[in-house]
Formats: C-alpha cells, structure tokens, sequence
C-alpha cells in the first residue's frame, strides 16, 4: 500500500486574477492617451468649397474657428433652412462675433492678449452660404481689428464648385 494517494476530482484550478488590475489601467491609461476629442458639435453644414492653391496652418498658429452655413437636418425643424451662425456649439447672431473673439482670445491659453494681433481667425463655411452673411461677418471682424482671416476648403480644382 502506498503512503501518497492522488486526488483525481477532475477540477480545473482556480484562475488567478492577480494581475487584472494592472491589465485594467494599463488599457485605461493607452485609451486616455490616444483618445482625441471633438471640439466643436457642427450643427451648420460643411460642405466645404474647393481650392486649388491651399496652405496648411500650422500647429503653433493661434487660430479662432467661426462656422457658417445652413443648419444641419436635425436642426433645421427648430432653426429653419437660412444659413446661421456657429460659434462653438452654439447658433449667434452676428452682434455676438465680437464678444465670441475677445473671449475666445482672453480664455485659450494657447491664445492671449500678446496674440491679439497674429490671431487667425478661420471660416469654415458650407459652399451654398450667401455671400451676405460672410461679408457681414468679415465686417464685424474689421471692427474689432481682426483682419487675419483663413478660409477652410477643400483641395481639389474650383471648377467644381460651380453647378451644372
């Protein structure tokens, strides 16, 4: 008779889980990492015009988004078909560019009063926005001494811009 029996219970041993919690915030930390955020909600549309000679911004440039163009089709129930006015995310007037830039410039700090003056201030604007509206917001820009201003495009040939 042997002294030494084997047990034969047919059991799987337990799974360690000793190490599941640096697993856990390892992944936490990379998706904190690599994850981006949306800026802005674009509730007007961006169907951008072409251009065929664009210049990229830089990453350093101190740049203030404006958004223009017909609201988007889950808005337009509540703020009609004309095209409006995006700052942030939020539809205004053009009486409230001027307030929008001083705070967008006092607020970033990225920004600030020593950039006042090379402050790019970016239009993107739908393709079928009416010229009115961008002159009065070039207008109101003027007013305040922001004359750097970028229109966002798309590269390719203008000619496509044009509807047959």
């Amino acid at each position: 008779m042997s002294k030494f029996k084997k047990k034969k219970s047919g059991e799987l041993p337990p799974v360690s889980t000793a190490a599941m919690p640096d697993i856990v915030f390892m992944l936490l930390f990379f998706f904190m990492t690599v994850t981006t955020f949306k800026k802005d909600d674009y509730k007007v549309r961006q169907n951008l015009a072409f251009a065929d000679q664009v210049q990229t911004l830089n990453k350093d440039d101190k740049v203030i988004y404006i958004y223009a163009g017909k609201p988007s089709q889950r808005y337009q129930d509540d703020f009609g078909t004309q095209a409006k006015i995006q700052l942030n995310d939020k539809f205004a007037d053009v009486s409230e560019i001027k307030d929008y830039w001083f705070n967008e410039i006092n607020n970033n700090p990225k920004l600030g009063q020593q950039y006042q003056n090379v402050a790019i201030t970016a239009l993107k604007v739908d393709g079928e926005t009416n010229m009115g509206l961008i002159s009065d917001i070039k207008q109101e820009l003027r007013e305040i001494n922001a004359l750097k201003i970028n229109y966002t495009t798309k590269k390719g040939e203008f000619s496509k811009n044009y509807k047959k």
